[in-house]
């Protein structure tokens, strides 16, 4: 008999909870995410999230055409209704977006008005707000074939060497950047006969020296690291300590080191900058009940993290704060219940 009377609580609690979960989707908890498609970095934290979200009842539309640097950020802040989105994308949710992801830096240049947002009719967003901030660690990595005469970037003026220099998604304004501090433009590199090309397949089987972000997964951003380094020799450079932190004051990344391993070659850890932070944010007028969901979502299960394309990690003394970026007061609140936030 007490068999029996421990099934039919059991059956009785499951039943309970599906009742829950239906009144609860009946009930239109329902909201649009805005940052990418599922095979990028910030979609694939938007897959997290929309399963994460089922366990409170809430049906997370996605997104997939909202992409892009600072157009995600744009789009969340507009509470704008997605775009339609290309010939391969799959139909797109009708209804305004209510919160997204992005990169911590990006959040932050929204909120400023500052870099690519600087010449933006609207100014600076402050509505926007945090919810969550997901670590992503990526590395500035500079690389040049092992049997390059380049020993220093700066022998690419000094010698005047023609050479191709490949760069990663969103990371061409990075290299420019970068071979500025060594006095190259690309009007002198190409005088050299040199050129500079993105990195798709066909530019990668001829290059010699390769800039941009990688990371320790093989998201599409960076897989290109992934294919050169196996398929060729390269050395790694170190910047100097002047145009590192000229980039970390300039671009809020931080001092760091490209470890030991991550591609084949990198025999030691090389001194670079770094940058980490995948935000799930919202505005001012997200729902309360929305934002402390995601919150918590996010918080009880981590466990969906370690599933995907992505790098992605929790840490609870960072997970609330974003350079200046204001936390949404329903996630405050529940980073403070739990004790994250004092």
């Amino acid at each position: 008999m007490r068999k029996v009377n421990v099934t039919i609580v059991a059956i009785l609690v499951a039943l309970g909870t599906w009742c829950v979960l239906t009144a609860n989707a009946q009930a239109g908890k329902k909201a649009v995410f805005g940052g990418s498609g599922p095979n990028a970095g910030w979609g694939s934290l938007g897959v997290i999230t929309k399963e994460a979200m089922k366990y409170y009842g809430w049906d997370i539309q996605i997104c997939s055409a909202c992409a892009g640097a600072e157009r995600a950020s744009r789009l969340v802040a507009a509470a704008a209704v997605p775009p339609k989105g290309g010939p391969n994308d799959p139909p797109q949710p009708t209804s305004a977006l209510d919160f997204g992801a992005t990169g911590s830096q990006y959040l932050w240049w929204a909120y400023q008005g500052s870099h690519g947002f600087s010449k933006d009719a609207e100014g600076p967003r402050k509505q926007l707000r945090l919810i969550a901030n997901i670590q992503s660690p990526s590395y500035l990595v500079v690389a040049v074939k092992a049997d390059s005469q380049i020993k220093d970037l700066a022998d690419i003026k000094e010698k005047k060497l023609p050479v191709r220099i490949l760069t990663l998604m969103r990371d061409g304004d990075l290299a420019m950047t970068v071979l500025a501090y060594y006095g190259l433009t690309k009007p002198m590199l190409e005088s050299f006969g040199g050129s500079i090309a993105g990195s798709n397949p066909p530019d990668r089987n001829s290059f010699d020296v390769m800039i941009g972000f990688a990371t320790m997964d093989n998201m599409p951003e960076y897989e290109a690291w992934v294919d050169v380094t196996q398929r060729f020799n390269l050395r790694y450079l170190e910047l100097p300590q002047e145009l590192r932190t000229k980039l970390e004051k300039e671009s809020d990344w931080s001092e760091g080191r490209v470890p030991f391993a991550l591609f084949r070659g990198v025999e030691h850890p090389i001194p670079s900058v770094i940058r980490t932070g995948t935000v799930i944010y919202g505005r001012a007028d997200t729902s309360v009940d929305l934002a402390y969901a995601l919150a918590k979502a996010l918080d009880e299960h981590q466990d969906l993290l370690q599933w995907s394309n992505v790098t992605y990690s929790y840490n609870p003394f960072t997970v609330w704060k974003a350079f200046g970026v204001p936390l949404h007061p329903a996630a405050e609140k529940y980073y403070r219940e739990r004790g994250y936030l004092k």
